[in-house]
């Protein structure tokens, strides 16, 4: 990725000319939520597991224009997305619950179901109009992107005034408890925290993150150090619709149950950095293939995090980019998070050269 910036002045005013006509309102009253995407160059599929991870934001994602409403009523349109959605602040957000609009909207409600779950009550609604990078979203995090922006708008349009933690929690109860999907805080903690020119570190299990910044000896002067490639595989997945998400989970919780011979009664839920790694090698042995392949990528995932954080640190690129490699390769074969793709795709996804 080059260095490009985000949003460009003609994106944000397509999005106010659209919402001032959807309102019937001065093109001056519409505000505006930017919403990142994100890469997580080391700590993929462990923040779940209360692992440690490193993020960056990107120069795309998510714009969300708005204007709030006195009514309560919340109406919503999608640049990528058909039809509209309609709902009142005041119903009640049940998670589960069908209604009869585009599966899209499940995120604008979710928002509403966590302010309103944490004790946050809302007077006014939004009018918003809601648009992302076009055919940029995969694999990025756009889901978490999508449901920030509707809390900072939402929260905008109600003054109330919240923390970036705060909102790391409140998006977590949108895709944990509203969503059901079982995943971490690395996506909304890297869009809400990270620092530009920083590689964002963040502890899933104590909520804490630092900021790495590349050692500026090693730059050359007057060129930029790095760039990002953002590669897209072909494969497209919603992870609310993919069982499978959930299921690996699972996997890493049971293996953290057989690591510290916790009964599976369904009182106790440890996660994997509940065991110590001292722990972990005394009795892997023990472990199922499958478990024993999830606990392997997780362990060995925190350790390429922690040498990755070193490596940048010291503006040692070359050593970055192979932990890459073998955390894409561990991500594959131990966590399996992918269909195996074809021989020729594999190899060049996981080539030295990149």
């Amino acid at each position: 990725m080059g260095a490009s910036s985000w949003p460009s002045a003609e994106e944000v005013d397509n999005v106010r000319k659209v919402v001032a006509k959807m309102s019937g309102r001065d093109h001056r009253d519409v505000k505006f939520v930017v919403s990142p995407y994100r890469i997580c160059p080391l700590g993929a599929h462990i923040d779940h597991q209360g692992g440690i991870v490193t993020a960056m934001t990107v120069n795309m994602g998510i714009i969300l224009g708005f204007i709030p409403t006195d009514d309560g009523q919340v109406f919503l349109w999608s640049k990528q997305f058909l039809g509209d959605v309609t709902f009142s602040i005041n119903e009640e957000q049940i998670p589960k619950e069908t209604y009869e609009e585009p599966g899209w909207g499940r995120y604008a409600r979710g928002a509403l179901y966590a302010l309103q779950t944490r004790g946050h009550h809302l007077n006014k609604g939004i009018i918003g109009y809601i648009c992302g990078s076009e055919e940029h979203s995969s694999g990025l995090s756009s889901s978490a992107a999508v449901g920030i922006a509707y809390l900072l708008a939402l929260e905008n349009a109600n003054d109330k005034t919240m923390s970036p933690e705060d909102n790391v929690e409140l998006d977590r109860v949108i895709e944990n408890e509203y969503l059901n999907l079982r995943n971490g805080i690395l996506d909304q903690s890297a869009i809400l925290l990270s620092k530009y020119g920083y590689l964002t570190c963040v502890d899933c299990k104590m909520k804490e993150h630092k900021f790495v910044k590349f050692a500026e000896n090693k730059q050359s002067q007057g060129h930029t150090a790095y760039k990002i490639l953002l590669a897209f595989s072909g494969l497209k997945n919603c992870l609310t619709n993919n069982s499978g998400y959930n299921s690996r989970v699972s996997e890493c919780q049971k293996a953290a149950r057989a690591l510290l011979e916790v009964s599976d009664d369904g009182k106790s839920n440890p996660l994997l950095c509940d065991v110590d790694p001292s722990l972990y090698e005394a009795r892997k042995s023990k472990l199922s293939l499958e478990l024993a392949n999830r606990a392997r990528h997780y362990f060995s995932e925190n350790e390429r995090v922690i040498k990755g954080i070193q490596a940048w640190a010291s503006g040692n690129l070359e050593d970055f980019g192979k932990l890459i490699s073998e955390s894409g390769r561990s991500s594959i074969y131990n966590y399996e998070c992918v269909p195996i793709l074809s021989s020729d795709l594999m190899a060049s996804w996981i080539a030295p050269s990149l």
